[in-house]
């Protein structure tokens, strides 16, 4: 398996694309473990299968559907991922983030990315929605930056700033929506780990430690790669379980995660729906 993609390749995966749908969508949507069901609100859709498109990774986790679908939501053009692959799976970062560089190509100009994590701050419980104000990209520190290897400047710059890797307008939006509609909206800090076993409860203090108020295995090295391509980014975690707090013991299950997304997806949909009419 290939470490980097190519240009060529995105560009193969991208006109497939072209040829299966009738629109041109201005914002992408990545759902996360157990969110795929705020893609079944899009209108007029065309669906096309990750199986089918050239070069395209296909992801094994359950609870994610492998399908894009492209249609109308709130009047807005939109390509919604129904779920996404992970580094844990066995891709390279390259191909974790190739999905980020279709959007790209298309012309995507915003992405909305949503997780399913673990509660690291100790006010947040099952099913509550953080929105995303930064990240610590714990795996990256260690080498595995989707933007390692060679760089090709027409699709970013070598050195990319993150010092506002979420939009502020974005995020502004996203407070503004939830207030309309009484959704108790968590803020907080993001953190990236490879995965796939869940933390230790070691793991979990030291992720406190370091700032982290939700933890999981994706959506970092997506909004590395799109902030690299100039997109905008705005980020939910719906938080699947609480971690406990040193001294208690909790087993963590993915069966669990996908339980949240139940209680978690109504949310994100309302937010999602509001963010794109007023975006």
């Amino acid at each position: 398996m290939a470490d980097f993609v190519t240009r060529g390749q995105v560009e193969e995966a991208v006109a497939y694309i072209r040829s299966r749908t009738r629109y041109q969508p201005e914002f992408g949507v990545v759902l996360g473990s157990g969110l795929g069901g705020l893609a079944e609100a899009v209108e007029q859709a065309d669906v096309v299968p990750f199986s089918v498109i050239p070069h395209f990774p296909v992801s094994s986790v359950q609870g994610h559907a492998g399908r894009m679908v492209i249609g109308r939501l709130e009047g807005r053009s939109v390509l919604v991922m129904q779920g996404r692959v992970h580094y844990y799976e066995g891709y390279s970062m390259g191909m974790v983030t190739f999905p980020i560089r279709i959007m790209q190509l298309l012309g995507i100009k915003t992405l909305i990315l949503t997780n399913a994590a673990g509660g690291l701050n100790t006010s947040f419980v099952a099913g509550d929605v953080m929105l995303i104000t930064d990240h610590i990209n714990l795996i990256g520190m260690a080498g595995l930056n989707p933007l390692r290897g060679p760089n090709d400047d027409s699709l970013g710059p070598r050195f990319p700033d993150m010092s506002q890797a979420y939009d502020p307008a974005l995020r502004a939006l996203a407070l503004q929506v939830a207030a309309e509609h009484q959704i108790d909206l968590k803020q907080g800090v993001y953190i990236c780990l490879a995965g796939p076993s869940f933390e230790s409860p070691a793991d979990i203090k030291f992720l406190r430690l370091i700032g982290a108020d939700a933890v999981g295995m994706s959506t970092v090295p997506e909004t590395i790669a799109a902030r690299h391509g100039g997109l905008r980014v705005l980020g939910f975690s719906g938080i699947s379980n609480a971690l406990p707090v040193p001294g208690v013991t909790v087993e963590t299950t993915h069966a669990e995660v996908l339980e949240a997304g139940r209680a978690i997806v109504p949310k994100l949909t309302t937010l999602v729906r509001g963010v794109l009419r007023a975006a």
